[in-house]
């Protein structure tokens, strides 16, 4: 059965899209630790990131590195923080979260945005990638 992310990038389910090529696909978390938290996720639907072949790998390191520069440019914060955990769907994703202060990158304090915040930031962002 395709994951979540995958009926995502087949737009069964919408997302607020911030990038896409023909291997990878971007887009904001609707349950952010931040402002601006993103994952980056392969097309490909694979479980756990070390299970990726390494083109694979490599391109989605690459992807997020561009995602991450955009979103540090549009978005107010020390730095952007990257994580993998990959425990809640089992398809591969890179988080890319806004950081200000340690506790966004805990995953324990979620931040509730409204549709229109959610077009906005992602309208930023997208824009930093032109």
């Amino acid at each position: 059965m395709a994951s979540i992310f995958t009926k995502i990038i087949n737009g069964d389910i919408p997302s607020y899209k911030i990038a896409e090529d023909e291997n990878f696909y971007a887009f904001l978390d609707i349950n952010p630790n931040a402002k601006g938290h993103t994952l980056c996720i392969p097309k490909k639907e694979v479980d756990k990131i070390m299970d990726l072949d390494e083109e694979t790998y490599l391109g989605l390191m690459l992807f997020s590195r561009k995602i991450g520069k955009a979103i540090e440019a549009a978005i107010e914060c020390k730095r952007v923080g990257i994580t993998v955990i990959g425990l809640e769907v089992p398809h591969v994703h890179v988080h890319l979260i806004p950081l200000n202060e340690m506790k966004e990158a805990t995953f324990l304090n979620k931040i509730a945005l409204e549709k229109t915040d959610f077009e906005t930031i992602a309208a930023k962002i997208r824009a930093k990638l032109q």
